[in-house]
């Protein structure tokens, strides 16, 4: 059954239980075995109707299913027949002493004598055991708390003792959805349809009668002068639920084993003896499973997430406080906004008409523009004519799309500009639109088709919708009776709908289709009013300013559009209107009375006032990063402050010498308007490394004796294949490797005196690890040559297990007992790269030797979709979380880019080899995020390559030398500041990322014995993930060495200096680069048609 098949049993079961069909609700229970209502089972064991409890009991396992299974049955049966003895009723005991107890005779005789034993006395209770058994009420209870032990413990109810979390009459709820979207495809709608029948699609037969509202009964579908609900988010439509308790919340699908004991079964009198010759079943493992393992495989969508302990955070840590950064914008700040996946990048919009981008970690200025009219020609006459009366022209709003690549600007005369965004400091124009007769106070952009659009709202009372593509204009709202202020866009239960509010003090709501406002309330104050939601989307709040001055920030009620609270603290007679802003689901920020004021949203009472060293304007402008670490605030003089916390000061350092932040500021000058930049002499190309042939070139460090840094050759005990694949462990204390045989190594480093953190280092050897089994994590290779197979691994985030492949089936391993979970996905095609899903570790790429990539769900066992445009086997995978995005690269030196969410491809581009190359020299390509998760490194034989992901350009380059070994492998550093490589010939290279430079070079030997193989060098290398100078390699001889910097050096050479703009000179012996021509690209299009 598919998953949403599953699911619709689970709205099945919703709908019967909120309509009593209580009998049917526990027999689709049964039938179903999707859920065990562990209340409905207790209620039957308490009544002792034994024949209904184990009819239900049988609709999810059998007695022999596994011990735990026959434990329970066991207990269910021995009550029964113990009950049957108390009333002296001798038949019935004899009865099910013979139908039910016998069957356990077989793994217990000598139990099954004393049972039988029990008929022969007077009273059961001389048996020294049953002693203490009162009477059938009381002993019901207590063997049902050991029931609720033994099903809690047994696998076959994992994931089936709770519900998930499913809204009120979400059956409903779709299909009055479905009936909303069946009446917009009316073409003469009704006012008030008669909808009578599910069975078959609804349609309006009358022409000329307007849209239906909704019902009376709901809310936001009733006509603008009904004031009793808000928002229609438990129903949609006519179809009503009937008022139900709200069920209690399931967290997640997936059981947190550090919650759970699984208490071995042992029976005697009292429960049975003897449980080890008990048949075992299926799930009658006892590996230690990572989270969520059950017999299936699921996996935990969130890994590494400990229940058992949540961190408490005094709030002076949790809000940005400290003053980080200080820079001056040239004139006043009126709208600020951070990118929201560079989250250093800050867009900000002034009181002139000027825009800034600016990175905020090294206060750099990437852009500069002034207002301009793009077309003035195509501007109306209205527009033209308030310029020439008044041309001074003033940001109302600057705002970042949902992704980053676009960013929108509302002017105060008609105007509206959208830029497109590549990185660095490369804005193009993208949209202007004529929007509204005289200001333009608010933007957002929403996505309601699944077509992302710009919302907009003005001084001429309307509220207007437009096409961000081709600037057509989509929707117009009118309904207001003053101009309108602010919009909030939002969607709930898949119902898309603005929030709308005008400077008389309305607030207003609207769905997508054109039929006026659905509700009309008055907001406190009365005047400018800003509303928004938690970053969850499950608390709308507003924040306004009367026009005496009062503010108010409140928290809404949605379903019946009341106030909910109202916080307190705020200034009296406020000298502007005050701006607010909310982070992390639980604070409110509003910036007022010359300070920045804060409330936890749970309590009305002001919880801290921020006075960001003084100097801020009577109301000034805020705006928190996605994360809420950093917080943008306006000061006087034209300033802007960055507030952070010690996340925030963390980031900032992280992102203070970026490196694919361009160091030139691109400005209108002169020249038309166009960029003025170095960048102007020539096409937008790769900024590749040159050789400047001078006599005192600078040179990277060169190590070529041990003496020179600090390695460590981690011990073996037999020899092994070489080194297929290398990792560290996600807590950076322990290595893991997969050699060419098919054995994975396991390397852990202990604390200990030496070693006081447990991490990996070069200080202390590690231990190779093997549990007391001794067994060994050996993929399968049934009809596989291993020697001859491509191997490859995924660790998952918790390290609690990996997946790999080595030619065969991919096998799952718990990485405590080196035990096989389970295996799937038999060859052919041959898994070739593995890769998790970033938000969802049931999700799993797989790319495949036969060119295709499988999206593979192991929670119900299904390959989602397979993706296919390479032409041979995929060599390489990563995910970008941030752009929803995964790259893909093949042995064809194609890379692709599929969006992650709609499983779409969206670019190519094949890998342009040098001159004098060919593409068999080695074919294969990797592919590896930077820290960022908008630049990947593309690693290939002759090349290294940071790209950007969005378009698939690189942005640096280096490139091998003709007579060169060939690179094996290349890995960004944890901080992403350096990149580590490795050669054909063993000689390792570090990189500095931000221009592709070699800072260090290690010669083969430094770290080789003389009696190494001439054909030994790296074949893989990973780096480690809380270092950034330490790195791991794995050999082709089977050996793996750590190495790392001496401390007194803390890092590997020196970053070579850049002059001029020009790269440095360059001399290695084992490389050289070489330049590319002007204006051609490393990276093509892939030819299309």
């Amino acid at each position: 059954m598919s998953s949403l098949s599953r699911e619709l049993i689970f709205l099945i079961l919703q709908f019967l239980e909120e309509d009593k069909f209580k009998e049917t609700v526990h027999k689709l229970e049964q039938e179903s075995g999707f859920f065990f209502n562990l209340k409905y089972f207790e209620e039957l064991v308490l009544s002792g109707l034994w024949d209904e409890v184990e009819k239900y009991l049988s609709g999810f396992t059998k007695v022999d299913d596994n011990r735990y299974s026959m434990k329970i049955y066991f207990e269910i049966r021995k009550q029964k027949y113990l009950e049957a003895l108390d009333k002296h009723d001798r038949a019935k005991a004899v009865d099910i002493l013979v139908k039910d107890l016998k069957v356990f005779a077989s793994f217990n005789e000598d139990l099954f004598k004393e049972i039988t034993q029990l008929l022969t006395l007077e009273n059961f209770r001389e048996n020294e055991q049953l002693a203490s058994y009162r009477d059938a009420k009381s002993a019901r209870a207590i063997m049902m708390i050991e029931l609720k032990k033994l099903i809690e413990a047994n696998p076959l109810f994992r994931e089936k003792l709770q519900l998930p979390n499913i809204k009120v009459s979400r059956l409903r709820t779709l299909i009055n959805q479905s009936l909303n979207w069946q009446h917009q495809l009316c073409s003469n709608p009704k006012q008030n349809p008669d909808i009578r029948t599910l069975f078959v699609d609804h349609t309006c037969r009358q022409p000329n009668e307007s849209y239906a509202q909704l019902t009376a009964t709901n809310p936001l579908m009733v006509s603008s002068q009904r004031t009793e609900g808000f928002l229609p988010m438990a129903a949609n439509g006519p179809f009503q639920p009937a008022p139900l308790p709200v069920q209690t919340p399931f967290n997640s699908w997936i059981t947190n084993p550090s919650s759970i004991t699984h208490p071995t079964p042992s029976i005697t009198l009292g429960a049975m003896t003897n449980p080890a010759p008990f048949f075992k079943g299926p799930g009658d493992s006892e590996d230690v499973r990572p989270i969520g393992i059950s017999d299936r495989f699921p996996l935990p969508v969130n890994p590494g997430q400990s229940q058992s302990y949540v961190p408490t955070f005094k709030i002076s840590e949790e809000l940005p406080k400290t003053v980080g950064r200080t820079f001056d914008q040239g004139s006043t700040p009126m709208s600020m906004d951070f990118h929201p996946v560079r989250q250093t990048l800050l867009l900000v919009g002034t009181n002139v008409g000027d825009i800034g981008l600016w990175e905020v970690s090294s206060k750099e200025k990437l852009v500069s523009r002034n207002f301009k009219v793009w077309d003035i020609g195509a501007c109306s006459m209205t527009l033209k004519a308030a310029l020439v009366k008044d041309p001074c022209v003033s940001v109302n709003r600057i705002l970042w799309s949902p992704d980053g690549s676009l960013f929108g600007v509302a002017y105060s005369k008609h105007i509206v500009q959208l830029y497109s965004y590549y990185g660095g400091n490369d804005i193009q124009q993208h949209l202007e639109i004529d929007a509204h007769t005289g200001g333009v106070n608010d933007i957002a952009f929403a996505n309601p088709k699944k077509q992302q659009c710009i919302i907009t709202c003005g001084d001429d009372k309307t509220i207007k919708v437009w096409d961000v593509v081709t600037g057509a204009k989509q929707y117009t709202f009118e309904g207001h009776e003053a101009p309108v202020y602010s919009v909030c866009p939002h969607n709930k239960e898949n119902v898309h709908f603005i929030f709308s509010t005008s400077v008389d003090g309305r607030i207003k709501a609207w769905l997508y289709d054109m039929l006026g406002p659905r509700v009309d309330y008055e907001a406190p104050g009365r005047w400018r009013t800003t509303m928004a939601y938690s970053t969850d989307g499950k608390r709308l709040f507003s924040c306004g300013t009367s026009k005496d001055g009062d503010s108010f920030v409140v928290e809404w009620n949605e379903m019946d559009g009341v106030v909910k609270r109202t916080y307190q603290g705020l200034r009296k007679h406020s000298l502007g209107v005050v701006q607010f802003d909310t982070t992390k689901n639980k604070f409110l920020v509003v910036g007022d009375d010359f300070s920045i004021k804060c409330w936890d949203m749970d309590s009305v009472n002001l919880l801290t006032s921020i006075d960001a060293d003084g100097d801020l304007p009577a109301s000034p402008r805020i705006r928190f990063n996605k994360e809420g670490t950093l917080l943008a605030v306006s000061a006087n003089e034209n300033r802007i402050k960055i507030l952070a916390n010690a996340e925030g000061l963390r980031l900032l350092r992280t992102y203070e010498s970026h490196p694919f932040a361009p160091r030139t500021l691109s400005e209108p000058g002169a020249n038309n308007g166009k960029i003025r930049s170095l960048e102007e002499a020539k096409p937008r190309a790769t900024e590749e490394v040159k050789v400047r042939e001078t006599s005192n070139a600078w040179k990277p460090t060169e190590i070529s004796e041990p003496s020179q840094f600090k390695s460590l050759k981690l011990p073996v005990r037999v020899k092994t294949d070489k080194i297929s694949r290398l990792i560290y462990t996600n807590s950076g204390t322990a290595i893991l490797a997969l050699a060419s045989n098919a054995i994975h190594l396991l390397w852990k480093w202990q604390r200990s005196d030496g070693n006081s953190s447990g991490k990996a280092t070069t200080k202390v050897p590690p231990q190779l690890w093997q549990p007391s089994s001794g067994i060994l994590m050996t993929n399968d290779v049934t009809d596989a040559k291993p020697e001859e197979a491509v191997h490859c691994f995924a660790l998952s985030k918790n390290d609690s297990y990996v997946m790999s492949a080595s030619g065969g089936k991919i096998s799952l391993f718990n990485m405590m007992t080196f035990k096989t979970m389970t295996t799937f996905m038999s060859p052919p095609p041959a898994a070739t790269y593995l890769a998790f899903h970033p938000q969802d570790n049931n999700i799993i790429a797989v790319g495949m030797d036969d060119s295709t990539i499988h999206i593979y769900n192991v929670r119900v066992d299904e390959v989602i979709i397979k993706l296919k445009g390479h032409s041979k086997r995929i060599t390489g995978l990563a995910f970008s979380h941030a752009l929803n995005l995964l790259v893909s690269s093949g042995a064809d030196a194609q890379i692709i880019s599929w969006n992650s969410a709609k499983w779409e491809r969206q670019r190519s581009r094949f890998i342009q080899i040098p001159a004098g190359m060919t593409r068999s020299a080695a074919s294969d390509t990797l592919v590896h995020f930077h820290q960022d998760q908008m630049h990947f490194l593309s690693v290939h034989a002759a090349q290294l390559a940071i790209c950007e992901a969005n378009k698939l350009e690189s942005v640096k380059l280096w490139t091998i030398g003709e007579s060169s070994a060939p690179i094996s492998h290349a890995v960004f550093s944890c901080d992403s500041q350096l990149v580590y490589a490795s050669f054909q010939d063993g000689t390792v290279c570090i990189f500095s990322a931000s221009t592709l430079q070699p800072r260090c070079h290690i010669k083969p030997k430094a770290y080789l014995p003389p009696d190494t193989s001439p054909n030994s060098y790296p074949l893989v290398i990973a780096a480690h993930p809380q270092e950034p100078n330490q790195f791991a390699l794995g050999l082709t001889d089977g050996v793996v060495h750590v190495f790392e910097p001496f401390e007194s050096e803390a890092k590997w050479g020196a970053a070579p200096p850049v002059e001029n703009g020009s790269a440095p000179p360059v001399e290695n012996g084992s490389a050289r680069t070489i330049p590319a021509p002007v204006g051609v690209c490393t990276i093509a299009d892939h030819p299309q048609g």
